[in-house]
């Protein structure tokens, strides 16, 4: 059994469109998600997988820096227990707020990382959620930056993978949002254009698990992109903010890998 279930997570079944992805000459890929879903993770894991049958790869995560020991750690287990044993006590299980960012689905891709790099792929998980507090009188546009100078390190520090990164659908921007304009330039439009293609999630309804107003939680997902479409798509959308979308249907909540609120 266990056999087979190595089979089935070393086995890539990335989204329609893959192939032509990753034939683009962009080494960053960069998507923009809804925090809280099963389906965004496992389509990384997915493409991840396929682009590590080509050559080395670095999956990039929206998740403190300061866990990078840990999940190094994480992934050079050779067991599911002794891989989530290196989790306690990490703040990827112990959070006042569950924000969809650690949920079951990233537990899910991260152990998908950890088989394929048992199986002999070159693939490695770079953090960058910067740790750095900044001052009350400082705009988030200082956070995007320094969210930016972590995520280019994933590209410099291995110049040889292709850099798959997953963060939410605003630092995935590659322009400012007018509506939020303390934001400044999100964290992908600080990499070099040229290197860097960024796809965000279509939102086709369903639900996420991520925090609304009033707590946290699962929450209903506007449906603002046509529900019927599937895979990657390479057409810009948003006036030039992401290079395409990533279409992967109506989307289920992924509860927090704790499980508690």
């Amino acid at each position: 059994m266990l056999g087979l279930l190595s089979a089935a997570i070393m086995a890539c079944s990335p989204p329609d469109g893959t192939t032509a992805l990753l034939e683009r000459p962009e080494r960053v890929i960069m998507i923009g998600e809804l925090h809280g879903t099963e389906e965004a993770p496992r389509a990384v894991g997915e493409i991840a997988c396929a682009a590590a049958e080509q050559g080395p790869v670095v999956v990039a995560l929206e998740l403190e820096d300061t866990l990078q020991p840990t999940l190094d750690a994480f992934l050079s287990q050779p067991d599911e227990a002794s891989a989530f044993a290196t989790l306690s006590g990490s703040s990827l299980l112990n959070r006042a707020r569950q924000d969809g960012r650690t949920s079951k689905a990233l537990l899910a891709l991260l152990q998908k990382a950890r088989m394929l790099k048992a199986s002999g792929r070159d693939i490695s998980l770079h953090l960058f959620q910067p740790s750095m507090t900044r001052g009350q009188e400082l705009d988030q546009a200082w956070y995007e930056l320094n969210m930016g100078q972590l995520l280019s390190e994933a590209r410099q520090n291995r110049p040889d993978a292709r850099v798959i990164g997953l963060a939410g659908n605003i630092h995935g921007r590659k322009t400012p949002l007018a509506r939020y304009p303390d934001i400044g330039i999100p964290a992908t439009g600080h990499l070099p254009t040229r290197e860097t293609l960024s796809l965000r999630v279509a939102q086709q309804g369903g639900f996420a698990w991520n925090c609304g107003r009033d707590a946290c939680g699962v929450n209903s997902s506007i449906a603002s992109d046509d529900d019927q479409v599937r895979g990657v798509i390479l057409t810009p959308v948003e006036d030039g903010a992401y290079d395409g979308l990533l279409a992967l249907g109506p989307s289920t909540a992924s509860p927090p890998i704790s499980g508690e609120n």
